[in-house]
């Protein structure tokens, strides 16, 4: 309930428009390849130009280059890493302060470029003033969301920021397939009417393989077995350590597609000077979800954010520390250094699986959209289908551990 509640503000401030801003405006830039990305990550507030437009990506951009300032790049953030709960409320203090920068930069970057670009014109009294306001009136959005998303991952269920995205997606189902069907089926002429029926329901039958294929790779996972030097009271004759294929879990595809947006927010401030240039259109051909070469690109990152995240969330060092501790050891395997090396190789190859589903998935709905000039929604539908799978099945098998153990605190009282 704590986490339906919060969702619902949620909704709520996606429908507050920012004052100052006409947000009809954005209707003739519905094609823009920066807007249906950012549209999705923030669960459709850019459609209103809402006080939450921005979502939760100025965070997550944050989130990355601070882990990316752990890996042996800034010191006093290592040494705070190694330091538990303490050095982790350290980083997510700086985490936020680094958001609220990027929030307020990348929020007056996007106004000013899609104003330059809307021909109603976007912001209805331009000037230094006004992009500062609707800066700060963002950021403020940004960082109620994040914190909202803290509260849902603290008090609710699952991952809170993982979980506003799915929100926003879920809202924004009903009205996809309603503009597929008028566009394919209610629009369509007499003659053509059944091929958009058939179409859609080859649609629908498409989706439907898709998510029970990313539910089996999902839950696939590799049971590495364990045995202990001594004989552990209610331990089991068969331990082992399960490591899942896709590790990284949906964490890349979010983190890839708040990073591509970096790019494309600086460029869109050269719009209007630039727009002719070469270097400029090379460099939007390269970033826009929209071209072959971007999708690419995009992919690319999804795979390189899966290996990044798979060593962040199991690192091989600290379970070989701790299976040695344990007085555990994997058979034929030497502990320690052996451990290590092994569970790294191990944790290689699955990470190749994970990043190669992550990126086909993501990529062939993207590449559909734009060889087979298909709706860019269904395009980033690859996207939104490996948030909304990996985000419910997370939030199940918390649900479930919960529901376990409120049976057996029940059973022991």
């Amino acid at each position: 309930m704590f986490t339906l509640g919060v969702l619902i503000v949620y909704r709520l401030g996606a429908q507050i428009t920012v004052p100052g801003v006409n947000a009809g405006a954005l209707t003739k830039l519905g094609s823009t390849g920066l807007i249906p990305l950012l549209d999705t990550v923030s669960g459709g507030g850019l459609a209103n130009y809402s006080i939450f437009s921005m979502g939760v990506s100025p965070f997550i951009t944050a989130q990355i280059v601070v882990q990316l300032l752990q890996m042996d790049i800034v010191p006093k953030f290592v040494e705070w890493s190694k330091q538990g709960e303490i050095g982790r409320r350290k980083l997510n203090q700086v985490t936020r302060y680094l958001t609220i920068i990027l929030a307020f930069i990348q929020s007056i970057g996007i106004t000013a470029g899609f104003n330059s670009l809307s021909q109603m014109g976007l912001v209805k009294d331009p000037g230094i003033k006004t992009f500062v306001s609707i800066g700060i009136i963002l950021t403020g959005g940004t960082m109620l969301i994040t914190w909202l998303g803290e509260q849902i991952t603290d008090k609710g269920l699952g991952n809170g920021v993982s979980m506003i995205i799915f929100a926003g997606i879920i809202a924004r189902l009903p009205s996809g397939l309603h503009q597929i069907i008028k566009e394919h089926v209610l629009n369509a002429s007499k003659g053509e009417m059944w091929l958009g029926i058939l179409f859609v329901v080859g649609l629908i039958v498409a989706v439907l393989v898709i998510v029970t294929f990313v539910t089996w790779v999902q839950q696939a996972n590799r049971k590495i077995p364990i045995q202990y030097t001594r004989r552990e009271a209610g331990a089991g004759d068969n331990s082992y350590l399960p490591l899942k294929v896709n590790v990284a879990g949906v964490i890349p595809v979010i983190f890839a597609s708040s990073f591509i947006m970096t790019p494309q927010t600086i460029l869109m401030a050269f719009q209007a000077s630039h727009g002719e240039d070469a270097w400029f259109k090379v460099m939007s051909d390269i970033f826009s979800m929209q071209t072959v070469t971007g999708s690419i690109v995009y992919t690319v990152l999804i795979i390189l954010f899966t290996f990044f995240y798979a060593f962040v969330q199991v690192n091989p060092e600290k379970v070989a520390e701790n299976l040695t501790k344990q007085g555990s050891y994997i058979p034929g395997v030497w502990p320690g250094k052996g451990t290590e090396k092994y569970l790294s190789s191990v944790l290689m190859r699955l990470s190749t699986v994970g990043a190669l589903f992550l990126g086909v998935i993501a990529l062939l709905p993207q590449l559909a959209a734009n060889l087979g000039g298909l709706p860019q929604s269904i395009g980033l539908g690859g996207t939104s289908l490996l948030i909304v799978v990996g985000v419910a099945l997370e939030s199940t098998r918390q649900l479930e551990g919960l529901l376990m153990k409120r049976k057996y605190v029940g059973f022991i009282r």
